[in-house]
């Protein structure tokens, strides 16, 4: 990098499609058809991406890279990328011991998985994250709205209700800044992640959740000759959602359903579906199970990028996710 194009110099700065050099106006309906609404997520789009809008490989390289130096996407240093992570904000679970298992809570830019068993708590964090989210940051908040894609028709009102009023929070408030939409198939649901972008720089959205990210996939692509296209198209999905969580550094959530190998002899014989692509693409991956026929709930954190592996206990109230007593771990951990 030159001293020019260092301190001195100026990055240009693009707000809309056609303000990037080389989009005029039937480009940027063609590209909006497509699903690139905004800058930012041209900037985290491939060539081949932008090939049915008609425009050349040459010129697709010109406008991501100019999409990519408005919002500063290129080779840095890692004392900058340290001051860059500084960027990176954290979102509260609603319990103390879960935010200590996860640094200080969910972070931004990341995509965040809960697997479990049927009833393990997975869709009550999505509900409680939707109204955390809204939270200012001095109480684990990002003052930001909440982007929820609801596959098995789980999501609940009447919960954001609950959780909102026991937060001190106003509950029509609440719900005005969850957007929702149903999906009913697997395209379906890539469709509204693809085309989510200016949905979620509309409305400051600061947490995007997909519940659950596999159960049309699963359904919908059955048998072994069928893995491959669904392992693909799975893959294309996630990436999506952590560009737009980086684009616009938002906290990604995906729930996921659990199968269990009866081949296995040792250890857990219960696994995520999924298999290596939804592994390596969740930054951060947490076990959830349930402690008997209690409210208490066991979370694990298999694997995060730099975090340790270990367990924490909490429970799920008509209040919603909160801590729990030490008289209560006792028992608990009795069972």
């Amino acid at each position: 990098m030159s001293e020019e194009e260092g301190e001195g110099a100026e990055k240009p700065r693009y707000e809309t499609l056609e303000d990037l050099p080389g989009i005029g106006p039937s480009t940027a309906q063609k590209l909006r058809e497509l699903g690139f609404h905004t800058v930012e997520s041209l900037a985290m789009a491939t060539v081949r991406e932008l090939e049915p809008a008609g425009i050349s490989e040459k010129k697709a390289l010109a406008i991501i890279s100019a999409a990519r130096s408005s919002i500063g996407i290129a080779f840095i240093r890692a004392d900058e990328l340290l001051k860059m992570r500084q960027n990176v904000l954290r979102l509260t679970t609603g319990s103390k011991a879960l935010d200590k298992l996860l640094d200080g809570g969910l972070e931004t830019q990341t995509i965040t998985e809960f697997y479990g068993e049927y009833g393990s708590g997975k869709s009550q964090i999505c509900h409680q994250l939707c109204v955390n989210v809204q939270l200012p940051p001095e109480r684990g908040g990002l003052n930001g709205a909440a982007l929820y894609i609801d596959t098995e028709n789980t999501f609940r009102t009447e919960r954001i209700v609950q959780m909102a009023r026991h937060l001190g929070l106003d509950p029509q408030n609440v719900v005005k800044n969850i957007i929702y939409a149903e999906a009913y198939t697997s395209d379906h649901q890539m469709f509204l992640l693809e085309n989510a972008d200016e949905v979620i720089k509309e409305n400051n959205v600061k947490l995007i959740i997909v519940d659950s990210l596999t159960a049309h996939f699963r359904s919908e692509y059955l048998g072994r000759e069928m893995l491959a296209a669904r392992q693909q198209k799975l893959n294309k999905h996630m990436h999506k959602l952590i560009r737009l969580a980086r684009a616009f550094n938002a906290v990604a959530v995906v729930t996921n359903q659990v199968m269990a190998k009866p081949d296995m002899f040792f250890g857990d014989a219960i696994h995520p579906v999924g298999g290596h692509i939804v592994g390596h693409t969740s930054h951060t991956r947490i076990y959830l199970r349930r402690a008997s026929h209690s409210p208490v709930r066991v979370a694990r954190l298999v694997s995060s990028p730099y975090l340790p592996e270990g367990e924490e206990i909490f429970k799920i109230t008509e209040n919603g996710i909160e801590d729990i007593s030490e008289e209560e771990k006792t028992k608990s951990s009795g069972r």
